[in-house]
């Protein structure tokens, strides 16, 4: 097939576009390289200029280049409805020409749009704590909810929906988030890509010489994440505990942070997601363990009941400096736990396990 991939986030697209290739089909990958991350891509869509400016011309090079290159597809995937740094009223004029010039178009649904915060929102939704809200109470992200939720913007995401053909989820939270706008004969579950064949484990470290707490973050996305209170909780953890140490790195290209976490122990996530996303992945497939977010729900969601490696944290600072002391103070197990990490990311995230599942969602 001829597959067109809009967007990238850490890399997600990226990785499919390498997958799908080697399994013989023909990927274009447009994308702004997802910011200082500087991921692959085949178009740059980055602006080129600031401000007003920036956008005009990006508008009108990406309207030039979707009429003239950009058609005959067979699918085309958004990483986002957003799918480019433009105003509303733009992107529905570009998202128009991609549906007359292609076949199929989906979403890869991977990212905050307003259909999601709609969700987050809904106090009787599954998804009890996230970064909107906390139970009853406002979560860190609350704030945003301006820029997200204005009548442009939410008059223009409802539109793209009715625009798709179907949606493809990467976590559990944006498939739950899924069902409120589309049948559920559209949705389906792709996964995030992870290439557990280049991503080797690393040796693990003798715990007996220290434990090696990593946290790798976006430094302007530290409430989002839940990276502010993560450090908080490895820094109290290494004061009371003698050994353990904190590497903290913010803003790394992909390709070089790969390699940053090679002499942890443990890799700090996030703290409002129910999923382990890349960055825990990745961390797990170099046999590391991971601290981030695994509800039983998602567990469940994607049919795991025996290996369940990925240390839980709740949306709280308590109950994360308790997920830590007991780490920590277990280290026995942690070589264990790594193993089962490993053996999760490849069962469940392997590259090509995750494009078998995107073509197949296409493909229906």
């Amino acid at each position: 097939m001829r597959i067109l991939l809009i967007g990238d986030y850490s890399n997600m697209h990226s990785q499919l576009a390498r997958t799908l290739r080697s399994l013989g089909h023909s990927v274009t990958l447009l994308s702004d390289g997802s910011g200082f991350q500087r991921t692959d891509r085949d178009i740059d869509v980055s602006r080129r200029l600031p401000w007003k400016f920036g956008g005009a011309e990006l508008y009108l090079r990406c309207r030039h280049m979707f009429r003239k290159s950009l058609h005959g597809f067979d699918i085309v995937a958004f990483q986002h409805p957003n799918f480019l740094t433009l105003k509303p009223v733009h992107l529905q004029s570009l998202l128009h020409i991609l549906r007359n010039e292609n076949d199929r178009l989906f979403l890869t649904a991977a990212g905050t749009d307003v259909n999601y915060i709609r969700e987050c929102l809904d106090p009787d939704s599954p998804l009890r704590y996230n970064e909107f809200r906390i139970g009853a109470l406002p979560g860190p992200s609350a704030g945003a909810l301006r820029q997200w939720m204005t009548p442009e913007m939410e008059a223009y995401n409802d539109l793209f929906y009715t625009q798709i053909d179907g949606a493809v989820s990467a976590l559990y939270e944006y498939h739950i988030a899924l069902r409120r706008i589309l049948p559920a004969g559209k949705i389906h579950y792709g996964g995030i890509p992870v290439d557990v064949d280049a991503l080797a484990p690393y040796p693990f470290p003798d715990p007996a010489q220290g434990i090696h707490l990593f946290l790798g973050r976006h430094a302007l996305r530290r409430a989002e994440k839940g990276t502010d209170i993560l450090e908080q909780a490895a820094r109290d953890v290494c004061r009371r505990h003698s050994g353990v140490t904190l590497e903290i790195v913010e803003n790394r290209p992909y390709a070089e942070y790969v390699t940053l976490m090679k002499n942890s122990h443990i890799v700090l996530d996030q703290l409002y997601s129910f999923t382990p996303a890349t960055n825990a992945l990745i961390a797990m497939s170099r046999g590391r363990i991971a601290v981030s977010g695994a509800e039983p729900e998602y567990y469940d969601f994607i049919g795991e009941t025996t290996n369940r490696p990925i240390v839980n944290v709740g949306p709280g600072l308590r109950s994360t400096i308790d997920a830590l002391d007991a780490l920590v103070a277990d280290p026995d197990t942690l070589a264990a736990r790594a193993t089962a990490s490993r053996t999760f990311a490849t069962t469940h995230n392997a590259a090509t396990t995750v494009a078998t599942r995107f073509l197949h969602a296409w493909t229906r």
